[in-house]
């Protein structure tokens, strides 16, 4: 990033926090707009506490841009014949994906730092000097000037949907940052865009939402992947855009499957801007809808830019009903509710799914879904016993501080009796461990787990996708422990595997009991 003179508002209040109230609905102040090229944006924010959902988040890498149908197919097949390692497409929030041929390659050196996930879908990370740091689950970039504590959250644009005036569009997430504001000197954004395009007339600010009014502030660069933000004061900020020119998208598609007693299938899919509230927004309404839903994970990263006003359409191979056909793709950010496009195959078989740019015909997006991508066994069940005591977590999650709510769960749930430990674990609960775990998955078979090498080499003899073979590693697990093939067993065994992801599924074991 190149220094440019930043110009922000500073306050000294911060606005409500989720856990008190929502921030007020202040006039806009505009009074600080200018057209300089320096210009840019950043982000921040605050929300109830319904509005902070846990993250499960993770978009990945992927080369965007102008593809032809056949090099988006050949990636793609890529991507889910051979096998490669797909835990980091597993999370609700997206990671920054890699640039695509038309962003500017930079060389950055920040140093990545994993945060620990609090509840209500919050991140905390301890930095213990000056330095720059860059947040592995969420992309956000923080420069600090001594040993700090941050404590931050992704928000929904729709709930400030009203301060975002015309010419001005959403340019990424809103986050909700909390430290001491003079231990921050900068904070580095991630937004959505592809600036290959038109990045000499874009011009980027901050809707910085506070509890004496809004108002648009200078940012102090931008660079292909990130918005840099002087901090003056921390409450509700997002990144702004205002451009001439065509805006391009960095897109995603994100797949639920309906839960039910039907042998058909029935499937949502969305079509989104790779943006963290976006994305939230979309798991958030899935959560609320009167239907159960699971996610089916699969390369979320479209193969070429979305559009707005652009049509696509979404096919299905073998053929399936379809409803809408196609649909024009506007950037739903500012949106409440999302739109989606529906899938309903009568019979379970596996088939192909292929958005397709209207006028170029050009494949945006593929991805081939297989039976073991819907196992589901005993999930209504589990999802009873959840909602259940969903009440009773929820009164323990916001009487406790956050870092000692998971270890007063850990004791309750392990009682001396083990009346709460003994229900076995199903498979759909080990399919959804399975999808988290990374690239070290025979290592924990070995080390974690106590199997031998041969168990793994007659797994791997099956010759099927990796997460398959992580599944019949934990089946066989499973098989080995068998009465003891418990939530909290297997929680002990992987307790020292160092992966949030891992930890978060586990903890969710161990709700459902």
């Amino acid at each position: 990033m190149s220094g440019g003179a930043g110009v922000a508002e500073s306050s000294d209040d911060h606005s409500a926090s989720s856990e008190e109230k929502d921030c007020p609905s202040p006039n806009l102040d505009t009074s600080e707009d200018s057209k300089s090229g320096e210009d840019s944006c950043s982000e921040s924010s605050s929300e109830s506490e319904s509005d902070n959902e846990e993250p499960k988040p993770k978009q990945t890498n992927g080369e965007l841009g102008e593809s032809s149908t056949e090099e988006a197919s050949t990636q793609v097949e890529e991507w889910e014949d051979k096998g490669l390692p797909t835990n980091h497409f597993n999370s609700e929030f997206n990671k920054i994906q890699s640039h695509c041929e038309h962003c500017k390659a930079e060389n950055k050196h920040n140093e990545p730092v994993t945060p620990r996930l609090l509840s209500r879908g919050q991140f905390l990370l301890k930095v213990d000097t000056e330095g720059i740091y860059q947040c592995t689950e969420t992309g956000l970039i923080f420069e600090v000037n001594r040993k700090v504590d941050i404590k931050y959250c992704v928000l929904s644009w729709s709930k400030y949907a009203d301060l975002v005036v015309k010419p001005w569009v959403v340019g990424g997430p809103l986050f909700d940052v909390k430290c001491d504001p003079t231990c921050l000197t900068s904070i580095q954004f991630p937004h959505s865009l592809c600036l290959g395009h038109c990045d000499t007339n874009m011009m980027f600010k901050v809707l910085h939402v506070k509890s004496t009014g809004a108002s648009l502030e200078y940012t102090v660069d931008h660079s292909a992947t990130h918005v840099k933000w002087r901090v003056s004061s921390l409450s509700p900020v997002g990144p702004v855009i205002q451009s001439e020119e065509t805006v391009f998208h960095h897109g995603a598609v994100i797949l639920y499957k309906a839960i039910d007693h039907n042998p058909s299938l029935s499937f949502r899919v969305y079509i989104a801007t790779n943006n963290e509230s976006f994305i939230k927004d979309i798991s958030k309404s899935i959560k609320h809808s009167s239907k159960k839903f699971m996610k089916v994970d699969k390369p979320p990263v479209c193969l070429k830019l979305l559009q707005n006003g652009k049509k696509y359409r979404l096919i299905s191979e073998p053929e399936a009903e379809i409803t809408p056909e196609e649909i024009e793709f506007v950037d739903g950010s500012l949106l409440k509710l999302k739109s989606y496009i529906e899938v309903y195959l009568e019979q379970p078989v596996e088939f192909k799914l292929l958005l397709v740019e209207m006028d170029s015909e050009e494949i945006v997006w593929k991805a081939k879904l297989r039976e073991c991508d819907w196992i589901q066994q005993d999930r209504n069940r589990n999802i009873s016993k959840s909602s259940t005591s969903g009440n009773r977590r929820r009164k323990m999650s916001s009487s406790l501080p956050d870092e000692v709510v998971y270890d007063k769960r850990m004791k309750q749930i392990d009682t001396s009796d083990g009346a709460k430990t003994k229900a076995l674990l199903t498979d759909t609960q080990l399919i959804s461990l399975a999808e988290k775990l990374g690239q070290e998955w025979v290592k924990i078979a070995i080390a974690n787990l106590k199997l031998k090498i041969s168990d793994i080499d007659a797994i791997m003899e099956k010759k099927e996708d990796v997460t398959m073979n992580k599944f019949r590693m934990l089946k066989k697990w499973q098989e080995k422990e068998q009465s003891n093939a418990t939530a909290q067993n297997l929680c002990n065994c992987l307790k020292n595997v160092d992966s949030v992801e891992v930890q978060d599924v586990l903890r969710g074991f161990l709700q459902e009991t």
